[in-house]
């Protein structure tokens, strides 16, 4: 019965954003909010996990550094420009690539740190 009772909020909430005069504009707004909200709360953990680690990453060394930095930025760059590289063929290549080495550089720092060491 609460499962039936919040599917039918679901759409109603939804009804109100497809027939509602400017309902797609406030779609659009919260959504945006609510991005930019996600983005901050990333930034907050990342900020803080450097903090708490900031010796740790010294320890890598600058190659270790460097892999773990190159990793993370080609991770958000490779998302933030997910829409425009996925309309082609050979962005789509670019973009898999990119990631994809992005990720080995992360586990490679992860293989070299000797793994989570709690």
């Amino acid at each position: 019965m609460v499962a039936a009772r919040n599917v039918l909020i679901i759409l109603a909430l939804a009804a109100v954003v497809q027939f509602a005069p400017g309902g797609g504009d406030t779609a659009g707004l919260v959504n945006a909010i609510l991005f930019t909200l996600l983005n901050v709360v990333f930034v907050y953990f990342g900020v803080r996990f450097y903090r708490e680690r900031r010796m740790d990453i010294y320890a890598l060394g600058d190659r270790g550094r460097a892999l773990l930095y190159g990793g993370l930025g080609g991770i958000v760059l490779a998302l933030a420009g997910t829409n425009r590289w996925l309309a082609t063929g050979a962005g789509t290549l670019v973009w898999l690539l990119l990631l994809c080495g992005s990720v080995a550089a992360l586990v490679w720092v992860f293989r070299q740190y000797g793994g989570y060491s709690g």
